[in-house]
């Protein structure tokens, strides 16, 4: 694996799917769900609850070394009267399952579908968030969170009453999440546990950014 491989993070939910790649070799994303960025030159697995004490983890990896369009039906006959039976999948042919040098954990339970990553990044992350790629102003104002001992989340939903909509950033607090979100211009529907800074004002004021968002924390409660 070279520092700029391609390296898509998909969810694990089944034991039984790690146990087909891992002894047959291969991996199935539905195709209406696929990532646009398809196909990686890398798969790494996010393991959910089922898998016990390595749930909610990033452990395993694989070279992805081709791929084709079945239905799930050609893939698992065994299956054959699921309701997806004849939904378009593709089957990634995977080299042998590799270990990562330490497990990639979240820091809190969350929701994930596909992260895309690097080479570089899956081999010095401590922590899912440390995977996510974005804008510069998004790793500046992430880092300078993490300096200051506030643990947000990258790629976050936020939830505020009965709307959801996701954030930049976000701090999980007692009474409610604090979102970030990071724009040239405002947008016209603002909420009012999102904070909203421009590229520049991260770029030039973080310190100044750091601050209001500890003050929405304490606002809302305090992180949990």
């Amino acid at each position: 694996m070279q520092p700029d491989s391609s390296v898509l993070v998909a969810v694990m939910n089944s034991p039984r799917d790690l146990a087909l790649a891992r002894e047959q070799h291969w991996y199935r994303i539905p195709q209406k769900t696929a990532p646009k960025f398809f196909p990686p030159d890398f798969v790494a697995f996010y393991c959910t609850k089922p898998f016990g004490a390595e749930a909610f983890s990033v452990r395993w990896y694989a070279q992805v070394r081709g791929h084709e369009l079945l239905t799930r039906r050609e893939l698992l006959p065994d299956e054959a009267q699921h309701p997806h039976a004849q939904e378009p999948y593709y089957k990634l042919q995977l080299s042998p399952l590799l270990e990562l040098p330490h497990p990639i954990p979240s820091k809190r339970w969350r929701r994930l579908t596909f992260v895309l990553t690097t080479g570089e990044r899956l081999f010095s992350a401590w922590e899912i968030n440390d995977l996510i790629l974005g804008p510069h102003e998004h790793d500046v104002m992430w880092r300078a969170l993490k300096e200051a001992g506030i643990a947000a989340e990258r790629g976050y939903v936020i939830r505020e009453a009965r709307a959801r909509y996701n954030g930049d950033l976000a701090v999980p607090c007692a009474q409610g999440e604090v979102g970030i979100v990071i724009r040239e211009r405002r947008p016209r529907t603002t909420h009012e546990n999102v904070l909203y800074f421009t590229p520049q004002q991260v770029n030039q004021q973080t310190a100044q950014c750091v601050a209001a968002v500890k003050q929405a924390i304490f606002t809302y409660g305090g992180m949990r």
